[in-house]
Order: C-alpha cells, then structure tokens, then sequence
C-alpha cells in the first residue's frame, strides 16, 4: 500500500464513520473512537474484530462510567499473531449468532439487550471463556481505572488497611 492510498481527511474520516452508523472509527489497522480522543492500531486481527472485541468486552463487564480506551487497552492484548484464528474464528461465530436472530453483526446489534442474550447464548464456549476470564485483569489491573471504582491500590508498602481507612466505612 502507499503512502497515497492512506490518505485520508479529517472530514473524510468522520463523513465516513456517521454515515457506518458504528460506535467505532475502523480504517487500515486501526480503531478510534468518533467521541473521544483515542486510537489504538492493530497488527494481526482485523479493525472490525477489534471493534467487536471492544463491544464484548463492554457487554460482559458494563460499567458506564468507564470510558472506551480502558476496554480498547483491556482487549490489546489479543491481538497477537498466537491468538489471531482463534479470535477471528469467535468473532465470526458472534456475528453468525446475531444474524440468526436478525441483526447485521454483533457489533451492529443497537441494544445492549439483544448482544447480552447472543453473548449468553455462547457463554460456555471456549471463546467466550478466553475472552472473560482474560478482562477481568486486563481490566481491572489497569491502574488509572482504579480510582473510578474507589479503589487506592495495594495497601501493604503503605503500612496495610488498619491504619488507612478500614474503619471509615460511613455506610454501616
């Protein structure tokens, strides 16, 4: 591909991810957000299968006030050459699994409703398995998504919890 081919505008780029009526920007080896400030650029797996991993993650562990980039850096680590066919394949089969009950894919599937009952669906898998069982420290690991659940982080090089808050429970 040359550099010519990648060209692309700002207005381009946006015309181009409203009209998709999508909740991701995907482009050549890359997703974005249309309603943030954040990108992420993918090696082995496709844009759109990222983009989907993005909505998954977000459907099986919802927080809404956790934006996007948490889930986005959460799936990152999917995107291996290793873990490639395996998430492509669990991608189509997600996809398959939403247009048999009459949506274009799962990534287009506009109620968190109907991606949950097609998620629940394939719950057993060991693709879907892969895919929880991965988030739960890919996301809550991340340090900047701490603070938004209340959480300050180890306790113990800081002397443990006694001395640090334990009893400053105000709600019992």
């Amino acid at each position: 591909m040359t550099q010519q081919t990648l060209k692309m505008t700002r207005r381009e780029l946006l015309a181009r991810s409203t009209a998709a009526g999508t909740a991701f920007m995907i482009g050549a080896g890359f997703v974005a957000s249309p309603n943030a400030a954040w990108a992420m650029q993918v090696e082995h797996l496709q844009p759109s299968t990222m983009a989907t991993l993005i909505q998954m993650a977000r459907d099986i562990y919802p927080h809404d006030h956790v934006a996007d980039h948490f889930y986005a850096a959460a799936v990152k680590g999917y995107d291996t050459a290793e873990m490639k066919d395996m998430i492509e394949t669990g991608i189509t089969g997600l996809d398959a699994a939403a247009q048999g009950k009459g949506f274009a894919s799962y990534a287009e599937t506009g109620w968190e409703r109907d991606r949950v009952d097609i998620l629940r669906a394939m719950e057993s898998s060991p693709f879907f398995q892969t895919i929880r069982g991965g988030l739960v420290t890919g996301l809550y690991n991340q340090k900047e998504v701490w603070p938004l659940f209340g959480y300050e982080g180890e306790s113990y090089s800081q002397g443990g919890y006694i001395d640090r808050g334990f009893d400053d429970i105000a709600w019992i």
